[in-house]
């Protein structure tokens, strides 16, 4: 009898949600889950602090929706209104059902109602050094801190989300990945995004074979 797929949401946007989204459908872990929803920003929408993320710095009118445009490829249709709305919580509990969820680069805060949903967890990834956790590059643009310090090197870490910012259950981290001496905010996007991706593959792998172990 086939083992069911883990069903799971992608709450993403930019290089980073691109990556994980596109390593959750095409990826080694394409055997093993479905993503059932994928909420991504609207960077024209107010509620998003775009001024204070990503969408500060130059980007194309392509990088805005390439999230958007790869879950419309598999057949979704991407959420880009306020995730801690009555509206959202009814298609999240109601029609998603997600087991687990995931996030990068997403710009808005997940609320309590929403992160007790999947059983097997609410995580995120967030770029740091590999120094201490919770990470002195908390909070919505870690690049601009970790330019500003002229590090020349950086992690990603993947945790679990609780109702601070970035401060949840340190679970993983990738190894060490170089930043050039001209790094950009838009560079460091793109030189750790596939490595990020990789890194939820590998945990969100771990996380359902244990669940599996302990449920048979």
């Amino acid at each position: 009898m086939p083992v069911p797929k883990c069903r799971v949401a992608v709450f993403g946007s930019y290089y980073r949600g691109f990556y994980l989204l596109n390593e959750l459908i095409h990826g080694s872990l394409r055997e093993h889950v479905t993503v059932v929803g994928v909420a991504t920003d609207d960077p024209d929408a107010s509620f998003i602090s775009a001024d204070r993320r990503v969408w500060q710095y130059p980007h194309t009118s392509y990088e805005k929706r390439m999230v958007a445009e790869l879950a419309r490829e598999r057949g979704l249709e991407p959420f880009v209104g306020k995730v801690n709305e009555q509206a959202f919580h009814h298609l999240f509990e109601g029609t998603w059902q997600p087991e687990l969820c995931v996030m990068g680069t997403f710009g808005q805060r997940i609320g309590k109602k929403l992160i007790e949903v999947p059983r097997l967890g609410f995580y995120n990834l967030h770029p740091c050094i590999d120094d201490a956790w919770p990470s002195k590059y908390l909070g919505g643009n870690p690049f601009e801190g970790l330019m500003r310090d002229a590090q020349r090197y950086c992690c990603v870490v993947f945790h679990g989300i609780d109702e601070g910012f970035d401060t949840g259950p340190f679970i993983a981290q990738t190894d060490r990945i170089a930043l050039p001496n001209q790094t950009t905010v838009t560079d460091m996007h793109k030189i750790t995004s596939y490595a990020a991706a990789q890194l939820a593959s590998r945990e969100i792998g771990k996380i359902i074979q244990a669940n599996r172990r302990a449920y048979g």
